[in-house]
């Protein structure tokens, strides 16, 4: 059991009986009252997002969930296959859990990928922990006008996983870039 005020960002825990991964903490001091602890989860079976509220004198059970380093191969129509590479024994999870996460995972990469302990050596794979930020090759943007740097002026590109960004003018197809993979935003070219 862990304390409400221990829900910080990332922190597994149990929900009637369902795991979820806090997304956003905060806490909530009233005047005379006592402090309100404010989670945004994820669920990590179904993906959906809810704001949870605690006492901050509750305890919540801690979710028994463990990573391991997974190598990324392909995803279908439903779900992302992924592969142990001593065991290989492949793992299936979901698309509709993992969300706009599967669009920076490359085929071929490690990833560790968040396993919930069910209990008699049963293990459920639910989500995959990302890196805050990945490399990606433009594959479609206009080229730069001559004279436009004044400011700072973005023009949007193509990445090679199809997300569009807004980059800088200098950037060109084939450039790789650095991309934060928690807003989807350009960072630098890598």
């Amino acid at each position: 059991m862990i304390s409400a005020t221990e829900l910080k960002n990332g922190t597994a825990f149990l929900h009637y009986g369902k795991p979820y991964q806090v997304v956003k903490y905060s806490l909530i001091k009233m005047g005379r009252g006592g402090a309100v602890v404010k989670v945004k989860a994820r669920n990590l079976e179904s993906g959906s997002i809810t704001e949870l509220t605690y006492s901050s004198n509750n305890t919540i059970e801690e979710a028994d969930v463990s990573k391991r380093k997974l190598q990324y191969l392909y995803k279908d129509a439903q779900s992302a296959v992924f592969m142990d590479g001593v065991s290989f024994e492949q793992v299936e999870i979901p698309l509709k859990v993992l969300g706009d996460d599967i669009l920076y995972c490359k085929e071929g990469e490690p990833l560790d990928v968040l396993f919930w302990s069910l209990g008699e050596a049963r293990d459920k794979a639910l989500s995959v922990v990302l890196p805050s930020k990945v490399n990606l090759r433009v594959v479609e943007t206009d080229p730069g006008v001559r004279g436009n740097s004044a400011s700072n002026i973005y023009k949007p590109a193509v990445l090679e996983n199809g997300l569009t960004v807004k980059v800088p003018l200098f950037i060109k197809v084939n450039d790789e870039v650095r991309v934060d993979t928690r807003t989807g935003e350009y960072v630098e070219r890598v």
